[in-house]
């Protein structure tokens, strides 16, 4: 799964990025400071059930610090989008392209006010931030729009011919955007329209289908950044009204923290409310006055800066996945090497046992008998739907993991 991060220019997007990834994006103060998509790692953070079991884990692939886990995943930094870009205004189709992979979207709205419709900077509360997410709505179903027209008498001949049906039809054309015959269903299903009949709907129909398809393949929240400026704290309440989740962001003060735990100056886990300087006398009274105004204006306000909650939110959330942990041996937690809860997995809800067997090697799934729970010992059937932080040992012909 790939979460991307979208807005116009010069909101702070490559920042909120590179304060994920802690990756060396170029970031400045005037538009399409990124020109090509900045593709890179994040981390989704969760308590780990090492705690619980009482036992000193050895992760593989992720990363556990003081009994919380960071799983990594994938994020993609889209450059800034303008007015009108679906028709290829500011190289739009290029920069919408590059969401196609993206399975839900952060959008990164500057809650100042401080940068107009087409991402200038102006001062703070000049500018509505509710007019950015109804500009980026827009631009995202016209384009799902402009793409599904290109085939859509044909589609809709062959729908009443009944040689096939719509979801089939529009699953097949729109492969590259990621989207699933359900989607199409759950969109019918939204807005009440017979996809037997498409021919017969109206200009009206088929746009309110297509934004309702927008909606649910490429499911969106907001990071409402630079929460330390004037009339964020507002905006931020109007925001929050528009239905979709919110989350109060400071990107500038997550990439400050991270840097400065990277040089050993701070202790601080992403995500955390707090931070402690560890040798005071490395630090000067400039960045000693930085980070006092990053706990006073953001931590102890917001109790984050926002950019680990954001990513959290859109995968738990917005992406509904969950945590599993694969063992081999069930009574030790361990995997064939010996070593301790190794593997924390992002799946999603409604995982079986055998679709876990088969993420971990298509011959385990082929070739699954049951699954063990590690808390209760129980044996599982190959339908079992997984529960979040459920450590799961699976039994197959050819070897356990």
């Amino acid at each position: 799964m790939m979460v991307g991060i979208v807005g116009k220019p010069n909101v702070g997007k490559s920042t909120f990025f590179s304060a994920a990834t802690l990756a060396t994006v170029e970031i400045a103060s005037y538009p399409f400071t990124t020109i090509k998509p900045n593709k890179g790692i994040g981390y989704f953070k969760t308590e780990c059930v090492c705690r619980e079991f009482n036992v000193r884990d050895e992760p593989v692939n992720s990363i556990c610090i003081n009994g919380i886990r960071f799983i990594p995943v994938e994020l993609i930094d889209c450059a800034g989008l303008v007015p009108d870009a679906w028709r290829g205004r500011g190289l739009g189709n290029q920069f919408l392209d590059e969401i196609r992979k993206a399975d839900a979207l952060i959008h990164i709205v500057d809650a100042s006010g401080s940068t107009d419709i087409e991402g200038r900077i102006v001062k703070p509360g000049f500018h509505d931030p509710l007019e950015d997410v109804k500009f980026l709505e827009k631009e995202l179903s016209m384009w799902f729009a402009q793409i599904i027209r290109k085939d859509w008498p044909r589609m809709a001949r062959t729908v009443e011919a009944r040689v096939a049906d719509l979801p089939s039809l529009l699953e097949e054309r729109l492969s590259g955007l990621a989207i699933k015959r359900w989607h199409v269903i759950e969109a019918l299903r939204a807005t009440g329209l017979s996809g037997e009949k498409p021919t017969m709907w109206s200009e009206d129909d088929f746009l309110r289908f297509v934004d309702a398809l927008r909606r649910i393949s490429k499911p969106m929240l907001i990071a409402a950044n630079k929460m330390d400026l004037p009339f964020a704290e507002e905006n931020l309440k109007r925001l929050k009204e528009t239905g979709y989740i919110v989350i109060p962001c400071c990107a500038e003060a997550e990439l400050a923290l991270r840097r400065a735990a990277e040089k050993g100056l701070i202790e601080y886990i992403p995500g955390e409310p707090t931070f402690k300087i560890k040798d005071p006398s490395r630090i000067t009274e400039r960045q000693l006055s930085a980070l006092k105004t990053i706990k006073e204006k953001i931590l102890d306000k917001y109790n984050s800066t926002g950019v680990q909650d954001a990513i959290n939110a859109a995968f738990k959330i917005l992406l509904n996945m969950i945590v599993v942990y694969p063992v081999a041996d069930p009574e030790k937690l361990t995997d064939h090497y010996g070593r301790v809860l190794p593997e924390a997995r992002l799946v999603p809800r409604g995982t079986t046992a055998r679709e876990l067997a088969y993420m971990i090697h298509t011959e385990i799934g082929e070739s699954f008998i049951y699954a063990i729970d590690s808390r209760t010992k129980r044996r599982l059937g190959e339908d079992y739907q997984l529960k979040d932080r459920d450590v799961i040992s699976i039994v197959s012909a050819k070897r356990r993991a």
